[in-house]
């Protein structure tokens, strides 16, 4: 599980203006973040709109990622949601020919106790092929995981890690102080992660990285001094990465660089407004 610690690119999936998927981009955007020098490409997660893939293009997405990688970094596939038996019925439809781990998101909506949380991930652990990263995100699944329950899923034998993105630093430093030995705990947070690591996480999934990825690479296997002026420098992008959803922001700011063709996102995201727009472009430039 070493190949998942450093910075893990929550990688966009680019459409064009008829919201087709559009390869061409998607191959420049795997060769911008592989060549700044993130660790590891995770596909198909909630920043790449998965919610709004049908089945098919979950498989043409994955298949072109792996073959514009090239074997280069190691693949994170997430496949998640709120029906555990749906979650498991695509693990056993899916290839998992060069896909190394799977990031699943904690059921939204429902709102399960803890317990069903548990029950929820026992059994997708069980099928999977590739080992499972847990992700806590309260503020999209309403439910937050709590440090004993992160602590419990840990000792699964197919459970390697957590993405943490409850914002909650003492719940952070709860699961890393009794976690397993070899349990990666990762900031689902780009403004987090030097905290995170600080108390015992080993990187980030990152949303931002797509755009920036050597600053990522300074932030996570910098000196300390590196890593805090890089996390310094995203305190400009970061809030507008969000002010109207993401992957609107993320994708503006690909947009912008010349990686994406368009920004365009599917109902019901709509495209960044010209303000924001506006802001994203000046932020870029400071």
């Amino acid at each position: 599980m070493n190949a998942f610690k450093g910075t893990g690119v929550a990688l966009v999936t680019p459409f064009h203006d008829d919201q087709s998927i559009d390869f061409a981009s998607l191959k420049r955007l795997i060769d911008h973040v592989v060549s700044g020098g993130v660790d590891y490409l995770v596909v198909l997660g909630t920043t790449g709109e998965s919610a709004t893939l049908n089945s098919s293009e979950k498989k043409q997405v994955l298949k072109a990622c792996l073959e514009y990688n090239a074997g280069r970094v190691p693949v994170m596939l997430g496949i998640g949601g709120n029906n555990t038996h749906a979650v498991i019925n695509e693990i056993k439809n899916t290839d998992f020919y060069g896909v190394a781990s799977v990031l699943s998101v904690s059921p939204y909506y429902n709102k399960p106790s803890q317990d069903g949380i548990v029950a929820h991930y026992a059994a997708i652990a069980d099928v999977s092929p590739a080992p499972v990263v847990l992700y806590n995100i309260p503020g999209r699944t309403m439910s937050n995981m709590t440090a004993a329950t992160t602590l419990r899923l840990s000792h699964h034998p197919n459970i390697v890690g957590m993405k943490e993105a409850s914002g909650n630093l003492e719940q952070c430093m709860q699961i890393a102080a009794a976690m397993p030995k070899d349990f990666l705990l990762l900031s689902g947070d780009d403004l987090m992660t030097k905290a995170l690591m600080a108390v015992g996480g080993s990187g980030v999934i990152s949303v931002l990285a797509n755009a920036l990825p050597e600053t990522f690479k300074k932030l996570t296997h910098g000196s300390h001094e590196e890593a805090l002026q890089a996390s310094y420098s995203l305190l400009g992008l970061n809030s507008l990465m969000y002010l109207e959803g993401n992957p609107v922001g993320i994708k503006n700011l690909l947009m912008h660089q010349g990686i994406l063709e368009s920004d365009q996102v599917r109902l019901p995201m709509l495209k960044a407004s010209q303000e924001l727009s506006d802001q994203i472009k000046a932020a870029q430039q400071h």
